[in-house]
Parts: C-alpha cells; structure tokens; sequence
C-alpha cells in the first residue's frame, strides 16, 4: 500500500524569510549614507537634519490626523454621501519614515507625499493586496492574507462599499389563510456561508 503525496504550495513564509535580511541591509545602507553626509557637511548639520526630519514626520503625521477626523465628521454628518479619500494611511506612512532617523527613509518618504510617485504606491499596494486576498491560504496559516480579507470584509459595511450581502426573501405563495397569508414568517433559514 502506497500513499500518494499531495502537491502543495509553498507558503508565504517560506517567501518571508529573506524579510530580515532585507531589514539589516536597508539598516546598514541608511548609517552608511549619515556617514557619508556627515562626511560631507559635518556631524552638527547632519544632526541637525535628522532632527527636523522627526520634526517633520511629526507635523505631516498630525495634519494627516487633522485631515481624517475632518473627513470622519464630515461623514457622520451625512452618511449618504461619497465618503471623501483623504490618502491619510500614506500620509501616516510617510511621517512615519520622515521620523525614522536617516535620509534613505526621508527619500522614500518623499515619494509617498509626492502626487505623481503617490499614485504609483497606491498602484503598487492594490496590486499587492489583490493578490493577497486572492491567495488560496486557508484561514489562520497566513496573518497578512487574513487581515486583508478582514479588511475587505469590514469595507463592505462602509457606505461606499460595492457588494452588499444580504438574503432575498420571497414570500411564500398561496395563501395560508382566507384572506392571504397570515403572521409573520417564522420558518427557519440556515445562514449564509461565504
């Protein structure tokens, strides 16, 4: 008697490994490129840089905040409307980076706050988590993918979201009674599975 192996796929944390390789190289480029700078201009200028790039972040970081509780208010004030695409979770992103001490992350930055490189990130991330949630990972075996359907679950319950789950009901035909069908329905409906 032979058992027959099941191909599987690779998972995404076979993918993630090289993750903190990837964070050390980007942690040595970043002192590497201070050095260089400091080299350049001097340590008190270099230091004085990094500085008010916390200062910055901290500024982008609270006029995002600003920007989202107006749009929050806004939307509470009229549900029906178009909820308004403030661009708060890059803005957030980029003071984060502009926070992080080095020039590598302040240029990166840059690029998240910059319209045009903006809307090449925006591609670049709805690409990702589409295929993120297109993943065939069963429920629990990848965070990343269960958060994003998550996500995708939570927008559904938005105002603007395009899919609205729901059940159509018919009402029972022929009537029950003498003059048509009387109370409530009370027959059991098992509930939707997705």
């Amino acid at each position: 008697m032979s058992q027959q192996a099941t191909p599987t796929r690779p998972t995404r944390r076979g993918r993630l490994r090289f993750v903190p390789l990837l964070i050390a190289a980007w942690l040595v480029l970043e002192i590497w490129l201070v050095t260089v700078v400091a080299g350049w201009v001097g340590w008190f200028l270099t230091l004085m840089l990094l500085l008010a790039g916390v200062f910055l972040g901290a500024t982008v970081i609270k006029r995002a905040g600003v920007r989202a509780f107006r749009a929050a208010v806004e939307l509470s004030k009229d549900p029906q409307s178009a909820q308004p695409q403030t661009g708060t979770s890059m803005t957030v992103l980029a003071g984060v980076l502009l926070i992080l001490p080095g020039f590598l992350s302040d240029l990166l930055a840059v690029t998240l706050l910059l319209p045009p490189t903006r809307l090449l990130w925006r591609v670049v991330a709805r690409r990702l988590t589409g295929s993120v949630l297109r993943s065939t990972a069963p429920v629990g075996a990848d965070r990343f993918a269960d958060a994003m359907r998550l996500q995708e679950q939570l927008r559904i319950h938005r105002p603007d979201g395009k899919v609205v789950q729901g059940e159509v009901v018919d009402p029972p035909t022929g009537p029950k009674g003498p003059s048509g069908p009387s109370g409530p329905d009370t027959e059991y409906r098992p509930p939707i599975a997705p």
